[in-house]
């Protein structure tokens, strides 16, 4: 496959969070309430997606949400009551980055449900995102497909990447181990889950950049946001300071600045 250049990736780009940020001020305007859900395997590049996409945004209106594993007290709730704490209110975007699909997904594979809660969750979870669906809430499901190959690959680059090796975790390492499982349960998941009011998009993640393009792309397509004017901003001359003296230089701990060394 032909790969996009950088050139015309970062210009794309910066197209594209341009309008996002019109999407925003007219969510911010309207009230609508999104939430999106981003899923899929290991280092199928949803975070680089999600980083992309609120790079621009304000993130009193756009805010991510990436729950830690749940506490005791959290297993012993309804499942889905503690994302639903964090659900968008009225002129906001939320994205899960992974969300209650953890059940169908991690949580299956790796045994940390039993059978009865993995099926309860699957008869459930249509209901419950029926239920969103019906109170307002726009619910965008997408789920990041990557290659085996590709998956290896990355994972590869993590293990000399000092900045990446945080991602390696035992969770990760177990899951590479488990391709196929995975796979039957993701079918699974699909097969109960891809439903009229909420389906799901898949985004073929194999070339990060065309990824996120991509993605942007059609979740712009999906909102129905037009630009909102707003009003001129002009910046008057600032008034003359009288009165003010400021304390020494000495006065104050300033952080070093090393980078004129390396100069």
């Amino acid at each position: 496959m032909k790969k996009i250049s950088n050139a015309k990736y970062e210009a794309e780009l910066a197209r594209l969070q341009i309008e996002l940020v019109k999407l925003q001020e007219w969510v911010k305007h309207t009230g609508h309430r999104v939430a999106i859900i981003f899923e899929g395997r290991d280092a199928a590049g949803k975070g680089g997606t999600i980083k992309r996409i609120t790079e621009a945004m304000n993130p009193r209106i756009c805010q991510v949400v990436a729950l830690p594993a749940p506490t005791e007290r959290e297993k012993s709730q309804w499942y889905f009551q503690r994302y639903v704490t964090h659900l968008p209110a009225a002129g906001e975007i939320i994205i899960f980055d992974r969300s209650w699909y953890n059940r169908g997904g991690v949580e299956r594979v790796m045994g940390f449900c039993t059978d009865e809660e993995y099926k309860e969750f699957m008869r459930s979870c249509p209901e419950f995102e029926r239920m969103l669906v019906r109170s307002g809430i726009q619910l965008i499901k997408y789920w990041f497909s990557v290659s085996d190959e590709e998956q290896e690959r990355r994972f590869q680059k993590r293990l000399t990447d000092p900045t990446k090796q945080w991602k390696l975790s035992p969770m990760d390492l177990e899951s590479r181990k488990r391709w196929v499982d995975y796979s039957k349960a993701k079918d699974d998941m699909f097969a109960h889950t891809d439903i009229k009011q909420a389906p799901w998009f898949v985004v073929n993640s194999d070339v990060k950049k065309h990824a996120r393009l991509n993605c942007i792309n059609h979740l712009l397509s999906l909102i129905p946001y037009e630009e909102i004017e707003r009003p001129p901003v002009e910046l008057e001359e600032r008034p003359a300071q009288r009165g003010y003296v400021r304390p020494p230089m000495g006065d104050q701990t300033f952080v070093p600045e090393v980078h004129a060394e390396l100069i």
